[in-house]
């Protein structure tokens, strides 16, 4: 049951583009008006729009900016005139360009901003920019152990200004993968946007070595890497050159869940990442992952035991990893099912909506 709201939260987000940041929107804010608050969300660009339905669907009052990326002073007076208009009691920002022109409003309006920290690169500019601007923020929020320790060292707050609120929580119902089968193909798969820094271009780069060098593994095996972006055409010819005929980009998932739980292994070969959703996602369906050592990867993934890690960019070492996983795929059942217990430990629901409600509790001492 809903607590009748008493705070007014700005949501300001860079877009409503199908993403990592974006998608866990509708639970936060789920949080934050269990615990009482009313809450709008205003993106200051619209981009594929693909996060928008369940941001509706949740019952979200969503409001898309009409101007450009390019148009920062439209879209900061834009911004400003909702605001201002709205009353909110706390503006709350995520990513860099909503946090800068969320604390820019913010101070024009005399309203406190709270700030998510997601990503675990900056441009050199944005970092230096956030901490010039970090006194702008009554408050940061790091989205996983890793971003937190990273926002402490590199926009470096007041360490009562920086706490830890992961973005991800653990869905006990969420549809479950089934274990590999003897004469079965193992079915590996990668889910993101086809942008280099998920670094589908290291994963070609390794099968193609396991190819080049004879690798023969139990059963057959295919990858599946859903998602679409800038890079299609680049992986595209990567495969083809490479003659890997058992890889397939598929394209936009708009069902992640069920995508999911159709595999046996995932696969996030990331050059950078903050918690990184989707991989939390794949355990939480009971899949082994076998990921780069980035972000809070290195936090959930015990290798060997819930999964693989290799170093980002590395394709050789991610060869390896690849091969190992292949040569034991009876194995790989079991790791799952340690991965989504590990999952559970560390990001259950109650710890998540515990988190939320008490920052709520802060920012009524705020506004």
């Amino acid at each position: 049951m809903l607590a009748k709201p008493d705070l007014r939260i700005a949501y300001v987000i860079n877009s409503v583009e199908g993403g990592g940041a974006q998608s866990p929107v509708p639970a936060i804010a789920a949080v934050l008006r269990q615990a009482g608050a009313e809450i709008a969300v205003f993106a200051l660009g619209r981009r594929d729009g693909r996060g928008l339905p369940a941001m509706e669907a949740a019952g979200l009052d969503v409001r898309v900016c009409p101007f450009g990326e390019k148009q920062q002073v439209a879209a900061l007076r834009w911004l400003h005139a909702q605001l201002k208009t709205w009353k909110p009691d706390v503006v709350w920002t995520s990513l860099t360009r909503a946090t800068l022109m969320g604390q820019i409003v913010g101070g024009w309006l005399n309203t406190p901003v709270v700030s998510w920290q997601h990503a675990a690169f900056l441009k050199p500019a944005n970092r230096a920019l956030l901490r010039w601007r970090r006194s702008a923020s009554a408050l940061w929020i790091g989205d996983s152990e890793s971003v937190t320790a990273l926002t402490a060292e590199r926009i470096a707050p007041a360490p009562d200004r920086l706490i830890c609120w992961p973005i991800f929580a653990m869905d006990a119902q969420a549809p479950q993968a089934t274990a590999w089968r003897q004469g079965e193909t193992l079915r590996l798969g990668a889910l993101g946007r086809l942008h280099p820094v998920k670094g589908y271009d290291v994963l070609l780069d390794a099968l193609a070595q396991l190819k080049r060098d004879g690798f023969s593994p139990p059963a057959p095996f295919e990858v599946r890497i859903a998602g679409d972006g800038a890079e299609m055409e680049r992986l595209q010819a990567q495969k083809t050159a490479a003659g890997l005929h058992n890889v397939h980009l598929v394209g936009f998932c708009a069902a992640p869940p069920r995508f999911l739980a159709d595999l046996h292994l995932y696969l996030q070969p990331s050059r950078s990442e903050g918690l990184c959703v989707a991989a939390h996602e794949a355990m939480q369906a009971g899949l082994p992952v076998l990921a780069s050592a980035v972000g809070e990867l290195p936090y959930s993934i015990v290798a060997g035991e819930t999964g693989f890690l290799a170093p980002p960019g590395d394709a050789t070492a991610l060869a390896a990893a690849l091969a190992e996983a292949l040569s034991d795929p009876e194995r790989l059942a079991r790791m799952g099912q340690a991965a989504r217990s590990r999952t559970q430990t560390r990001f259950g629901s109650e710890q998540f909506v515990a988190r939320g409600a008490a920052i709520v509790q802060r920012l009524r001492a705020m506004a």
